[in-house]
């Protein structure tokens, strides 16, 4: 398993106003993302940079009570990181074995046993 990025993660209702934040403190917006998932809800984020090369996510997700903070872990291989997770005694926050699924990525809320979380994410590629 290769870690291909690693980096905080805010899921929020309120994107506007966290990545508002975010830019108030240098950050810069550098990708936006959105897609369908696999049950038909739409997800969308930014990817933020600073002048350090600092990197924050801020996700929307109008299902949330309250902003949720994750660590973004990006790897080359969803299934092994997965099962390395699960082993240590991490839990999918969705369910066994179900994850978010849309054209560019594959992901799945993973909660450790003390209770962090990771948003366990591999980028499909259009070659793959």
């Amino acid at each position: 398993m290769k870690l291909t990025s690693f980096n905080p993660l805010i899921v929020t209702k309120n994107v506007d106003d966290v990545v508002k934040l975010f830019e108030d403190l240098g950050f810069e917006r550098r990708h936006h993302g959105h897609a369908v998932n696999s049950d038909g809800r739409e997800v969308s984020g930014y990817r933020m940079k600073d002048a350090n090369g600092f990197y924050v996510d801020v996700a929307h997700n109008d299902a949330v009570e309250q902003d949720l903070m994750m660590i973004r872990m990006n790897v080359d291989d969803f299934d092994e990181a997965y099962a390395w997770l699960i082993e240590r005694g991490f839990k999918n926050a969705r369910g066994e074995d179900t994850t978010v699924d849309t054209h560019t990525n594959r992901s799945a809320m993973m909660i450790a046993p003390s209770g962090f979380a990771f948003d366990l994410c591999q980028h499909i590629k259009d070659d793959e």
